[in-house]
């Protein structure tokens, strides 16, 4: 067989877009809580309070979008206004019957993130909510029912709102201690219900969405380089703390990467693929290679970029790097110097130009047969960790029949090639793979677009894009195709 026994298969979700419960349980408010729905062609928005004059408005949320809160002000939560992760699909009241489901399809693994205001509900508070740590526990506990592994993201594109109004976010070393007492409580209090965890999902968001990846308002190159930089320092503190607790636990950084295709054969092209490669590559080449490169110390001197370290932090990211490197692959992206030849942008996360040997959805995202194989070689390569794949998957406006099946044909083929690539890549080449964890295995809110339509689950949840529905769970067609994956561990693909 070419996956290994003990291969970790499941699902991945994410608190801010699956939770729900936002003021429940003695939970703060965090920086999603404040985020509102958009579409396709809509951004999101951030709302904002001016709490000595009262005036409330919107900005957007510096992707796709200008981020720009007017002095004075502070991101809040607006009446009047609907924002998608107040309920999402209500995770917090359905945990049972959603891991009861994740077991009826044979889940290994299950990769969810926890709110850290729902622990700590100011970020940085001298003891932790009692009621969230219970609430984690009941999760964990029905996990362990189903022999499901819990894969735990520390922060997944949340902050606690009180550090984004007192500190500006993760530009302030201010974030740094409290992050680290929120990472060694939970470390300690699950000892022996959790063994895996990451620490900050999509790390090099913090270049692209910012305010999501940090709770950044301010969003120059110098508060992103900053912010960062101190995400690196927390989270090899983090791996510090980890050993120290136990040698069972290990912490693994989180990467957004696919592979970067020339449009063309100009040398020209593949200089710019590198480039757009080291934009991302810069992050693991810290927070798993142990260093700042070369290319991004020139990089950061063009800009005029001066970080604020602390004497020992270059030692301490040397010291203790990520245990393994996971990251998520939607698919790759194509570039040119010559965009009057090509075609229009990708979509999603991808920048570039269309790719005309892949086929695109109504979402503009490309089904790319190679893009698992790819990328796993050249980490694998760049760093020699075990890499563990925690998202993949496609959105689509998934339609409920009256008879409450889910066709969706297009989730699996697209599935299908996918794991297909991550197989060759296990059987062929050789990477040590750790597992793999589908992208929204129970539909959730888009991050992107804020949307209920763009569903990716294997589970369909009944909830529109105005937060209206009975939040009933349906079995697609794609479940009762990923169990069969599971119970054969990848070897029927049919």
């Amino acid at each position: 067989m070419a996956f290994p026994e003990g291969f970790l298969w499941g699902g991945a979700t994410a608190a801010n877009q699956y939770e729900g419960g936002w003021d429940e349980g003695g939970k703060g408010p965090n920086t999603s809580d404040a985020l509102t729905n958009g579409s396709h062609t809509v951004p999101r928005r951030v709302t904002w309070r001016n709490p000595a004059t009262g005036e409330t408005g919107s900005t957007g949320m510096g992707f796709g979008a200008p981020m720009e809160v007017p002095e004075g002000a502070e991101v809040a939560i607006i009446d009047g206004e609907y924002y998608p992760s107040h309920t999402a699909t209500d995770f917090y009241h359905h945990y049972k019957e959603d891991i009861a489901l994740m077991g009826e399809m044979g889940f290994k693994c299950f990769r969810l993130s926890m709110n850290w205001a729902r622990i700590f509900p100011n970020g940085d508070d001298a003891e932790p909510n009692p009621e969230g740590l219970a609430f984690y526990d009941a999760v964990f506990d029905e996990c362990a029912k189903y022999g499901i592994e819990p894969l735990v993201t520390l922060s997944h594109y949340e902050t606690p709102l009180h550090l984004t109004n007192a500190y500006g976010g993760w530009k302030s070393r201010a974030c740094i201690e409290p992050f680290v007492r929120y990472a060694t409580t939970v470390m300690k209090h699950y000892l022996g219900k959790v063994k895996y965890y990451l620490t900050f999902n999509e790390i090099n968001m913090m270049s692209h969405a910012p305010y999501m990846g940090g709770g950044l308002v301010d969003q120059s190159p110098q508060a992103k380089a900053q912010g960062a930089h101190n995400q690196f320092v927390a989270s090899a503190l983090t791996v510090k703390a980890a050993h120290e607790i136990s040698p069972d636990i290990k912490v693994g950084q989180m990467l957004a990467f696919g592979p970067t295709y020339p449009y063309t054969a100009d040398p020209a092209d593949d200089l710019l693929v590198m480039e757009r490669e080291h934009d991302t590559l810069w992050y693991s080449d810290v927070q798993t290679g142990g260093y700042y490169p070369a290319y991004r110390l020139k990089e950061m001197e063009r800009q005029g970029i001066e970080l604020e370290m602390e004497e020992g932090d270059l030692d301490l990211l040397a010291t203790y790097p990520a245990d393994f490197l996971s990251f998520s692959c939607y698919g790759g992206s194509t570039v040119t110097t010559h965009p009057e030849d090509a075609g229009v942008e990708g979509g999603n996360f991808t920048q570039g130009v269309s790719n005309p040997y892949l086929e695109t959805n109504a979402w503009g995202w490309a089904t790319d047969p190679y893009c698992l194989r790819l990328t796993l070689n050249k980490l694998y390569d760049r760093y020699r960790k075990p890499l563990w794949i925690v998202e993949n998957g496609i959105g689509w406006s998934d339609v409920k029949e009256a008879d409450g099946s889910v066709h969706d044909d297009y989730r699996i083929d697209y599935l299908r090639k996918n794991i297909q690539s991550m197989k060759d890549a296990i059987e062929i080449d050789g990477v040590d793979l750790m597992g793999y964890t589908m992208w929204g295995c129970v539909d959730l809110v888009s991050c992107g677009t804020g949307e209920m339509r763009k569903r990716y689950g294997f589970v369909y949840v009944d909830r529109d894009d105005e937060g209206k529905g009975t939040l009933e769970r349906s079995r697609k067609d794609s479940f009762y195709w990923y169990q069969k994956v599971i119970a054969t561990n990848g070897e029927d693909l049919s």
